[in-house]
């Protein structure tokens, strides 16, 4: 079972945003690789400490963490790969970098002794076009991708100004004393390099343009807008880099018959005047294949009937919504001479003057049911 993000940090949970940054900054220097060399137990714990910063330092996450716990992160949340848990060493050094200032040389604010600094690619973004089907049940997408990628036969050289650090330090006294700090490196602009030889077909950082089909798995249960994160599918950054992500954009393509509230369904079923005084069953088109219902004798128009579990599942796996189908009365606009005698005979018989029962509830009452 995994630790709560709280006690990784060693914060209340009504701890503000300042003394979570500040409690992530104090456990990652004690746990940091260079602090600690070989240590696995250590490497560990910086890793769950950064993996919980990202969490809590996030309000929107956070308040989803604080919800559900870890499962609002598995099974296609923010985390298994698209963001969120499971954090590997360069991503935590390029997204946190900038919170140990100069507490360490080297790549991204870490990575002291002298090693060379890693820099992160661009992000590259993309949008995903899904029916309602694909949707509930998931779907994995194969999408082109124009990514920027170091050019074969491309080589660098470390820059002289910081060594390959990126950084360059500078010592100033001040009134308090001397102080030190770190500024990105001029010469190569942090990159830790400078372009050595470039192949004729690149770029002036030694990049070219390359297609590469990407396979999506896109979990059940997304939304309209959503973005899904693919690690390591951005664009490539000159020298000694990692890739930047792929940003998937989830687009809803609107159903023919089904509207989508959350993860409720909603149907409207038009039935015949005839249908609802005798009452029929009658199969229906849900979002994962065809379901049979029974409509009762003297069913009213504008009822709801409720199919539990018919709608779209939940992204973190808290079951599937419901289906709620409308019911509509359809009165037919021209009549025969028979079909009108036969109504106009109707209009003296008690038998079709309104009469709703008690229980009967009103439209309002009905809309208000729906979003209780």
């Amino acid at each position: 079972m995994k630790k709560d993000y709280y006690e990784i940090l060693g914060v209340s949970r009504n701890a503000d945003t300042s003394q979570i940054k500040k409690a992530y900054r104090k456990k990652a220097i004690e746990f940091h690789p260079d602090k600690n060399p070989g240590d696995a137990v250590a490497e560990d714990n910086f890793k769950k400490a950064a993996e919980a910063y990202e969490i809590l330092s996030d309000p929107q996450k956070r308040a989803k963490y604080d919800q559900y716990g870890h499962q609002a992160f598995e099974n296609g949340g923010q985390g298994g790969g698209f963001g969120g848990g499971h954090m590997n060493m360069d991503d935590i050094f390029s997204q946190f970098g900038d919170i140990f200032g100069g507490a360490f040389g080297g790549r991204s604010g870490f990575g002291g002794g002298g090693g060379p600094r890693r820099v992160k690619g661009s992000n590259l973004r993309i949008k995903v076009k899904l029916t309602l089907e694909e949707i509930a049940f998931g779907v994995e997408k194969k999408v082109k991708v124009k990514r920027k990628v170091q050019a074969p036969g491309v080589t660098y050289k470390t820059c002289s100004t910081c060594n390959g650090q990126g950084q360059v330090m500078r010592v100033t006294n001040t009134i308090l004393g001397r102080m030190q700090s770190a500024t990105t490196c001029s010469t190569c602009g942090g990159s830790g390099q400078l372009l050595d030889y470039k192949p004729s077909n690149s770029d002036s950082q030694g990049m070219i343009i390359e297609d590469e089909t990407v396979s999506i798995k896109i979990p059940a249960g997304v939304v309209d807008g959503m973005q899904l994160k693919v690690s390591n599918k951005g664009n490539d950054a000159p020298g000694n880099s990692i890739p930047g992500d792929l940003i998937v954009v989830i687009e809803e393509i609107e159903h023919d018959t089904l509207k989508r509230e959350g993860e409720n369904l909603h149907l409207d079923l038009y039935i015949s005047f005839a249908e609802a005084v005798l009452g029929i069953s009658k199969d229906i088109e849900a979002v994962k294949g065809k379901v049979r219902i029974k409509l009762e004798e003297g069913i009213q128009s504008g009822k709801i009937l409720r199919l539990k579990g018919k709608g779209i599942p939940n992204i973190n796996g808290y079951g599937n919504g419901d289906l709620l189908i409308h019911i509509n009365v359809w009165t037919p606009k021209t009549l025969n001479k028979e079909q009108k005698k036969f109504f106009e005979k109707a209009l003296n018989d008690d038998n079709f003057i309104p009469n709703p029962e008690k229980g009967d509830k009103s439209f309002f009452e009905k809309v208000k049911d729906m979003f209780s």
